[in-house]
């Protein structure tokens, strides 16, 4: 008899599990076909406009993004005469690299275009083709996104020393840990991702002095393999014990490297709480245990 699938996650749960790990607003989605300066071809990702950051994900159902874009600095967006005329491409310009984009239709083209230049510009394009209640949108997005900047950016000038303690506080208490933390063992974790490698292939876990952490990952090139990383805990940031160490600020950025070097391969180990894997209830009620243990900053 066969072993029994995880149920697909609902849109909502989708939509939670996006919204938990981006942590910024969703302003507009739908497929793009994207082309890096470092691709020779188009690839398609469903996409999502979050924020002004632009995040990519293999297709609609995905929670983990495998790539993303930030677009705040976007210094123009240039249209592309395209051969098909079912479809729009153009070209986003920034300091750093070049990005080509190309819609599945002419509408939607425009409508990426009209929603990446109001959040860019922080103003509503004059010149977009869009229907009344289009443009409507945009100037609502518009003001979401002026709101959002001005929350980022309350922060005073003044007395910066003595406000930086209670904003980490802020952001531990929102988002205390990746969703990838189990406190778990080397053995349980592994199992976890043995048993289950639908919801992903990595896992952050307590290190064995139980004051830094560990990652653990399943790959599967030749024949799946187990490995496990060191990540020690050093002052304010953490450092990646590799070759060649890599520090970095705090464990979303740990999880976001590993994600970008394997372009995507890596994907966090993630459970629905949808989903009656069984083992979920203990691990949840581990994991809020393990916060007040740690006492992570």
């Amino acid at each position: 008899m066969m072993a029994k699938k995880p149920p697909k996650p609902a849109p909502r749960r989708i939509f939670q599990e996006r919204l938990k790990i981006t942590a910024l607003p969703l302003y507009f989605e739908g497929f793009l076909l994207v082309k890096r300066s470092e691709h020779q071809e188009y690839k398609q990702y469903w996409t999502e406009l979050r924020g002004t950051t632009l995040f990519f994900y293999n297709d609609r159902k995905s929670t983990i993004y495998i790539d993303k874009l930030d677009i705040i600095d976007l210094t123009c967006l240039n249209e592309q005469n395209s051969t098909d005329k079912n479809c729009a491409k153009f070209t986003l310009v920034l300091p750093k690299e070049e990005v080509q984009l190309k819609t599945e239709n002419t509408e939607s083209g425009e409508e990426w275009r009209g929603f990446i230049l109001t959040i860019t510009e922080l103003s509503v394009p004059q010149h977009v083709s869009l229907l009344p209640g289009q443009v409507i949108r945009l100037h609502e997005v518009l003001e979401r996104e002026k709101k959002r900047r001005i929350e980022t950016e309350r922060l005073p000038n003044t007395s910066l020393e003595e406000e930086r303690e209670p904003v980490e506080d802020y952001v531990d208490v929102l988002n205390p840990m990746p969703a990838c933390f189990y406190p778990v063992s080397r053995k349980e974790a592994t199992e976890m991702l043995e048993k289950n490698p639908s919801l992903g292939n990595m896992i952050l876990r307590p290190g064995s002095d139980s004051r830094n952490f560990s990652i653990t990952i399943r790959q599967e090139i030749d024949m799946p393999r187990i490995k496990h990383y060191k990540v020690m805990s050093a002052g304010k940031n953490y450092t990646i014990e590799l070759e060649k160490p890599v520090t970095l600020p705090n464990l979303f950025s740990v999880i976001d490297y590993f994600m970008k070097e394997t372009r995507g391969n890596l994907r966090p180990f993630i459970y629905s709480t949808d989903e009656n894997l069984g083992q979920e209830p203990i691990i949840e009620g581990q994991r809020e245990k393990m916060k007040k243990d740690l006492c992570i900053a």
